[in-house]
């Protein structure tokens, strides 16, 4: 079994890392979960939450506000939608995404299917308890 497997970051904006990383826990969109070397392949979505990294470096965190994780034996790629490391996240930074997300909210309330409102107000629910988590 290995130490390290190879995990990338990028979101729409820019690549956030490339690195050799010992776990890194997933907000996954059915439940967080942890991978490291020799994990199962999987692919998952991810809901808005925080990505941590372990590695031979150090802990690294990221705020993810949703998109895709590919996980391999050796590889983890994370494609994000939105992803900022959590050092660089301000009150504002985190007051825009719930704006948004209170956008969509009020958009899908005209919608037929309640599913689409649920999940509106899912993503409201996950970014407010962001600011919490990081104390912001």
């Amino acid at each position: 079994m290995a130490n390290t497997m190879q995990f990338d970051l990028v979101s729409p904006e820019r690549r956030l890392a490339s690195l050799q990383v010992s776990a890194v826990q997933i907000p996954g969109a059915d439940g967080d979960m942890t991978a490291m070397p020799d994990h199962a392949p999987t692919i998952t979505t991810l809901r808005p939450g925080v990505l941590k990294v372990e590695g031979p470096e150090g802990t690294s965190e990221y705020l993810v506000t949703g998109g895709f994780a590919q996980i391999g034996a050796d590889t983890l790629s994370v494609l994000a939608e939105k992803a900022i490391p959590v050092t660089e996240v301000t009150r504002a930074h985190l007051d825009e995404l719930i704006s948004e997300a209170r956008s969509s909210h009020e958009a899908a309330k005209g919608q037929e299917h309640t599913s689409v409102v649920d999940d509106a107000a899912k993503l409201l629910a996950d970014m407010e308890a962001l600011g919490t988590h990081m104390g912001l």
